[in-house]
C-alpha cells in the first residue's frame, strides 16, 4: 500500500498527524536492511476514557499517574488510576513496580533494589524490563547512587542555566 493511500484512510479514521511523521513510520518498516525485532505489544481492549467527560485519557496524563503516588493523587487522578488499573493489568503491574522503586530511592533500602531488578526483568512489561536491563548494566553506580549522600544535582542544575543562558544569546530559546 502507497503512502499517501494510507494517509488518507487513517485521516478518514480520525489520525491527526502529518504525512511526513507516518512516512518517517513506515520508512523504518521499508528498510530491508533494518530488522529490529521488537515484542507485539500486548492486546488491549477498549481504550480507557476519563470517566466523568468521557474522554480519552492521553499517555503522557497515563504515565505521569502510574509514577505519582497515592497519597498525592487528586480526587479526579485517583479515578482515572483506578479505571487504568481495572481496565489494563499491564498499567497496575507497572504502577506497583514504580511505587517500589520509588520506595526503594526514597528509602535508600539497596538491599532491596536486586529483587526489584529481578522483578521487573520478570514482570513482562517491555518498558519494566528494557529499564532493568539498563540498572543490570552499571549495577554499582546505581547501587551507590541509592546509598551515598553525595549528588551531581548542583554541578547538573549550573550546567542547564549555562545552556540556558547560551541558547538566549543565540536566539534560539523562546520568550
Amino acid at each position: 500500500m502507497r503512502g499517501r493511500r494510507l494517509f488518507k484512510e487513517i485521516k478518514a479514521r480520525g489520525y491527526t498527524g502529518s504525512f511526513s511523521n507516518l512516512e518517517r513510520l513506515l520508512a523504518k518498516w521499508r528498510n530491508p536492511k533494518r530488522k529490529v525485532a521488537r515484542p507485539a505489544p500486548p492486546a488491549l481492549g477498549v481504550q480507557t476514557v476519563d470517566p466523568p467527560p468521557e474522554r480519552l485519557i492521553s499517555p503522557i496524563v497515563a504515565a505521569a499517574l502510574c509514577v505519582k503516588p497515592s497519597g498525592l493523587l487528586t480526587d479526579n487522578q485517583a479515578v482515572k488510576v483506578d479505571a487504568l488499573k481495572s481496565e489494563w493489568p499491564e498499567f497496575a503491574a507497572m504502577r506497583r513496580l514504580a511505587m517500589r522503586f520509588r520506595g526503594i530511592l526514597r528509602s535508600k533500602n539497596v538491599a532491596k533494589l536486586g529483587a526489584w531488578v529481578k522483578d521487573a526483568h520478570q514482570s513482562g512489561l517491555y518498558a519494566m524490563q528494557g529499564f532493568a536491563r539498563t540498572l543490570r548494566r552499571d549495577f554499582d553506580a546505581v547501587r551507590n547512587a541509592i546509598a551515598e549522600t553525595w549528588s551531581n544535582g548542583q554541578t547538573e542544575g549550573q550546567i542547564n542555566r549555562l545552556k540556558t543562558l547560551k541558547r538566549a544569546m543565540y536566539g534560539r530559546a523562546g520568550p
